[in-house]
């Protein structure tokens, strides 16, 4: 099963997200993932123990925003165990009601789940030959899916769907206009501690995306 399908959404036409690209486009495509992963399940032990292992890999005295953000990150990933995320995860994403903090792009551009921003990202799919996988839940708003057709439209192997012009204008309309809040919530929410970090990366990252499809 290809991350596209996981995350919710899969590819109708046989491309794939591949391996081949500039080192840059590459780590953004697993950044997204990484992300999409954050959000769509609570890390396990083995991810955690990935993520903790590349603090020997970073350099100490970078100061940059995002390089910042990241050994954050790391430092939760090492302290914590796959419970205590796991805990965190259901407490504040899951819920019979409403989550704590609500993880689907149409609630924070349209006050409400399932409105006019959940059908245009559904007919952006369309356009890309990509559709809800069958066994996912989750709406095709939900911030794991988009990051994941962003990872899509960086690494994929069909030139014609995964090019710059559309991660451009996919990004500007379906999460530029509501991460910043998105992030803003669960940095608010007080039973959150684990994933503020991973917000504060998402937010760092995603407006770093934003300053370079200004500049295009």
């Amino acid at each position: 099963m290809s991350e596209i399908e996981r995350e919710g959404v899969k590819d109708t036409q046989s491309t794939e997200v591949g391996d081949v690209g500039l080192p840059e486009d590459l780590a953004r495509a697993d950044l997204y993932g990484l992300i999409a992963r954050f959000f769509h399940l609570p890390p396990d032990q083995e991810l955690l123990d990935q993520i903790a292992a590349t603090a020997d890999q970073q350099d100490a005295a970078d100061e940059a925003p995002l390089a910042k953000a990241w050994m954050d990150v790391v430092e939760v990933a090492k302290n914590n165990p796959a419970k205590v995320w796991h805990d965190e995860f259901d407490l504040n994403f899951i819920s019979v009601g409403k989550p704590n903090v609500v993880l689907n792009g149409s609630f924070y551009m349209a006050g409400h789940l399932n409105e006019k921003p959940l059908v245009n990202i559904r007919k952006a799919l369309e356009e890309f030959g990509l559709e809800a996988a069958e066994e996912v839940t989750e709406t095709e708003d939900h911030i794991s899916a988009l990051c994941e057709v962003m990872r899509y439209l960086i690494a994929g192997d069909d030139v014609e769907i995964s090019n710059l012009t559309n991660q451009r204008v996919f990004f500007n309309e379906h999460i530029r206009p509501w991460y910043d809040q998105f992030c803003d919530v669960i940095e608010g929410a007080p039973e959150m501690h684990l994933y503020r970090p991973i917000a504060a990366l998402a937010r760092e990252f995603l407006a770093i995306e934003g300053q370079g499809f200004d500049m295009i």
